[in-house]
């Protein structure tokens, strides 16, 4: 039995997806000695922290050849747009305000920032991604984020009023060290805030593919409450955010005795509604996830015998755990399409799918396409157009598998 991350507690399993490979890991060329991993995700009882079970070291993760560009998503380059606004609204009628990113990635928020003159640093451990944040006027600190880095950044820059991250806390498996640089950095009254893939989401869509190696925990506002606690932080605020198929953005203080927003209380008695407090509320996600899986490869097979072809849509880190866990490669998908640059004619992780560029996927006369990227469907169906128009047919498969 494993031991909890947070309060090493043992933990209970949820699901084992068996061998996977590095979730961002699209090969150059299809090799036998691909690395594959156990993932299996699993529940603590004692601090309530849903998490993954064994762990790949960061470095395998981020590094050098780190594909996952933010600002590749319209739809989300105007999500941080926002999300700078709301930062900026907060620390403008501060004296020196000081605004500290964790996982800036290309800049795509702290660019907003930048033109409106705040004094930042944005925190990025893969090279190439951060010399595109550098490209866009941000001051970056190219390493992980721990109580060192903190006292580095506090004797350099001072007292942060804001330390924000999106999509980087579930990254992060010592959340602990994490935790206690953010005590170094942040002001007796500054406010950490933090968004990721929200498990009451995962679990009402049984949206399974947001489970891979990169994310090494799953949050609820019962665990980041308990998370909080024992770093002598309070959790003062909750705001989902409609991104990657339903996010929570969390607002956290120093102390206990904050003024606390009633939406806290009204998400953490829908959490324990749906007994994500105990193991029990986690009992049907596998069975769930084997049916999602069961049929989505049965409409597959269905198409593929009547004769017609069928392409993917966005080679996202999700997808691999989706793909390799329900079997899904050549047979069943000819290529997949993705306008991210450095990923344009690897292969897909585990199952070796070809990856194309959009161009490829406009020309083409296929009609049904696995849309993969499904947290984008909303941009992606306006942006396709034409497609549709011809007859093609997106295919979706949360909570159910859907063609239309």
């Amino acid at each position: 039995m494993s031991k909890c991350k947070i309060c090493n507690d043992s933990v209970m399993t949820v699901i084992p997806f068996g061998r996977m490979p590095i979730a961002n890991g699209f090969l150059n060329q299809i090799s036998s000695d691909e690395y594959f991993y156990e993932l299996i995700a699993g529940f603590c009882p004692k601090c309530l922290m849903v998490q993954l079970e064994k762990t790949v070291a960061p470095e395998m993760m981020f590094n050098d050849n780190y594909h996952f560009i933010s600002s590749t998503s319209a739809a989300m380059s105007q999500h941080f747009s926002e999300m700078a606004e709301e930062i900026y609204q907060t620390v403008s009628s501060k004296e020196s305000p000081f605004v500290v990113e964790l996982g800036c990635n290309d800049g795509i928020m702290l660019k907003h920032l930048v033109s409106k003159k705040i004094n930042h640093v944005g925190i990025e451990p893969s090279k190439n991604v951060a010399e595109l944040a550098r490209k866009n006027g941000v001051n970056v600190l190219e390493n992980f984020f721990n109580q060192d880095t903190a006292a580095e950044i506090t004797d350099n820059y001072g007292h942060a009023d804001i330390i924000s991250g999106a999509n980087v806390m579930c990254h992060i498996e010592n959340l602990n060290s994490v935790f206690e640089g953010v005590c170094t950095l942040l002001k007796e009254d500054g406010m950490l805030l933090f968004q990721d893939p929200y498990l009451l989401d995962i679990i009402k869509q049984s949206s399974f593919d947001q489970i891979y190696d990169e994310h090494v925990y799953y949050f609820s506002g019962l665990s980041v409450s308990e998370l909080a606690k024992r770093h002598n932080m309070q959790l003062v605020d909750m705001v989902h955010q409609d991104v990657h198929g339903g996010s929570m953005r969390f607002y956290l203080k120093k102390g206990n005795s904050n003024e606390v927003s009633e939406s806290v209380s009204e998400y953490l008695s829908q959490e324990r509604a749906l007994n994500l407090h105990i193991i029990d509320g986690y009992k049907k996600f596998k069975n769930n996830v084997d049916k999602i899986c069961y049929e989505l490869k049965n409409s597959l097979m269905d198409i593929k015998k009547a004769g017609k072809r069928i392409v993917g849509y966005g080679a996202t880190s999700k997808s691999t755990t989706l793909l390799n866990y329900a079997k899904i490669g050549t047979d069943l998908i000819d290529y997949i399409s993705d306008n991210t640059p450095t990923k344009i004619n690897k292969f897909t992780p585990g199952v070796h799918i070809p990856i194309r560029s959009h161009d490829i996927f406009l020309d083409d006369n296929h009609i049904y396409t696995l849309l993969l990227a499904w947290n984008h469907k909303r941009e992606i169906i306006n942006k396709e157009t034409d497609y549709r128009k011809r007859g093609g047919k997106f295919i979706t498969y949360f909570p159910e598998v859907v063609i239309e």
